[in-house]
């Protein structure tokens, strides 16, 4: 495996050409996650742009995962949107530090991989939820429109379910129709070029094609259609947050929102790390406190700047991977050039059509949806299926905590009902005098009643063999019932057959063990 020290001259090729290809990745889709993200429209471009700048030049060297690429995130756009309508933009940059904060305590306690035991089901039907939303949200915008749920309780619902008065105004009305065909167009290029891309061209981003070909399409033909706003300054969207900012501190409701943001922020970023694990094979594999503490500080600078929150993002991280990417240094280029772009281009910008960028992101949301995932753990485990749907549905139904506080109780009554359910299974040979008892599940001491009633009704005299390899776990209280049944039925002219090697496996304690038993 090539280290992460390999000479310079041998890695620097692979890393130029990679970042350049991330770069044209993230162009695009940054932006059009700032505009997801309900950002004010004249902000929106540059905050979405500087918090890709920040994800390269600060998160990338300092990255756990030497291959992850950083920055705004898709999953993240349902959750933030709620942040600015409850608090308002000014305090996003107080939420987004307060987040970081949490990371980067996290990371210097090692809790790292503790993310890690987050159930896929849960993080799936997250990102499915936020998918139908970002869909839902952004198809109106697509049409040059106002999502009608923004504001609202069921926003969600409210957008999906007026998104054919949408398609009828992008077909219908003379004001929607240009930004409803620059949007089709966009989805076009970006599903055909996604499929049909030859493999030498592979590389292209299919995201970076569909918004220039929109571009050029809107240009051409003078379409009139709402554009890209521009500031003067890119850089000038970024700011600190001023004293009278730092009174949204005296609000409870702000701190939760920071903890929820660094608990779904870290989830994701460390579940695209470990997919980067399983991508690559060239760089070191993940040190999860160590990205948990550079995630904290990228968040905390972007806090500072008030922009978006960033997260690891698999689309970019994949990109690297598959441009052949060897270090941290793609992810600081790709940032690198971000900013020179910012500085040197920015009036490019303006000439780009938001219902392209709309567009892109109706496609991403259709992606997030893993419809195949979803099947195949319904065939797999029911229960974890049902906490992809509960998940799913609070996200979509209600909003991303509600949805995730959902999926995390259902986790935990499948956890309990685990460590509760016993099922004891009884054969008797009243002819041969023998009983059979099967065990399965749990033997803990809420099932201890029942427990004790099966064995207690195992005549004396007879041959007992109980059979353990269904059981998973038995406590002290139903191992010290089982010893002294054990005990009395032996010398009640009984005979026990029990593997005690499996006793021991499943409770590590030396347990008594009867000198005949077998």
């Amino acid at each position: 495996m090539e280290s992460l020290k390999a000479p310079l001259a041998r890695t620097f090729g692979h890393d130029l050409f990679a970042s350049i290809v991330v770069f044209l990745v993230a162009l695009p889709l940054s932006m059009g996650i700032a505009i997801a993200s309900g950002v004010p429209m004249e902000k929106a471009a540059p905050v979405g742009l500087v918090t890709a700048i920040v994800g390269g030049l600060v998160v990338g060297p300092l990255s756990g995962s030497p291959l992850q690429v950083s920055g705004p995130a898709a999953g993240l756009t349902v959750m933030v949107a709620a942040f600015i309508q409850k608090f308002g933009f000014e305090a996003l940059g107080i939420i987004v530090a307060i987040g970081g904060s949490i990371q980067v305590l996290a990371g210097l306690f090692r809790l790292g991989p503790v993310f890690r035991a987050v159930s896929p089901a849960l993080i799936q039907g997250m990102l499915a939820g936020i998918g139908v939303l970002i869909f839902a949200s952004q198809f109106h915008v697509m049409v040059d429109d106002a999502p009608p749920g923004t504001g609202q309780e069921f926003g969600g619902v409210i957008n999906l379910w007026f998104i054919p008065e949408a398609v009828f105004k992008g077909i219908t009305v003379a004001e929607h129709r240009p930004a409803a065909i620059i949007g089709l167009l966009t989805i076009t290029i970006v599903a055909l070029w996604s499929v049909l891309a030859p493999k030498a061209l592979r590389l292209v981003p299919a995201a970076l094609l569909g918004v220039v070909a929109a571009t050029a399409a809107a240009a051409i033909f003078d379409l009139d259609m709402r554009r890209v706003p521009v500031p003067e300054s890119l850089l000038d969207a970024a700011r600190a947050p001023s004293l009278a900012d730092l009174d949204a501190l005296r609000d409870i409701g702000v701190w939760l929102a920071g903890l929820s943001l660094a608990f779904v922020a870290s989830a994701e970023s460390l579940l695209t790390a470990t997919a980067a694990d399983s991508l690559q094979r060239h760089a070191e594999r993940t040190r999860y406190s160590r990205e948990l503490v550079a995630q904290g500080t990228g968040n905390i600078l972007c806090g500072f700047l008030n922009v978006l929150p960033l997260t690891g993002v698999i689309v970019r991280t994949s990109a690297n991977i598959m441009a052949g990417g060897r270090t941290r240094l793609s992810a600081f280029l790709h940032g690198a050039w971000m900013l020179l772009f910012v500085l040197l281009l920015p009036q490019l910008l303006s000439m780009i059509p938001i219902a392209a960028l709309a567009a892109i992101l109706v496609y991403t949301g259709v992606k997030l949806v893993k419809v195949d995932f979803a099947t195949d753990l319904w065939r797999q485990d029911r229960i974890e299926a049902l906490v992809f749907g509960v998940t799913f549905a609070g996200v979509v139904g209600f909003d991303l905590l509600t949805g995730i506080l959902l999926g995390i109780g259902v986790s935990l009554a499948r956890l309990v009902y685990t460590f509760s359910h016993l099922d004891i299974r009884v054969e008797k040979d009243e002819a041969s005098r023998v009983a059979h008892v099967f065990l399965d599940g749990a033997a803990t001491f809420i099932r201890l009643p029942r427990f004790a009633g099966v064995f207690e009704k195992i005549p004396a005299g007879y041959d007992a063999h109980i059979h353990l390899s269904g059981l998973t776990y038995i406590d002290h209280a139903c191992l010290t019932m089982l010893m002294d049944w054990g005990e009395n039925f032996e010398a009640a002219g009984g005979r026990l057959h029990l593997d005690w090697d499996v006793v021991h496996r499943l409770f590590e304690e030396k347990a008594w063990r009867p000198a005949n038993a077998t």
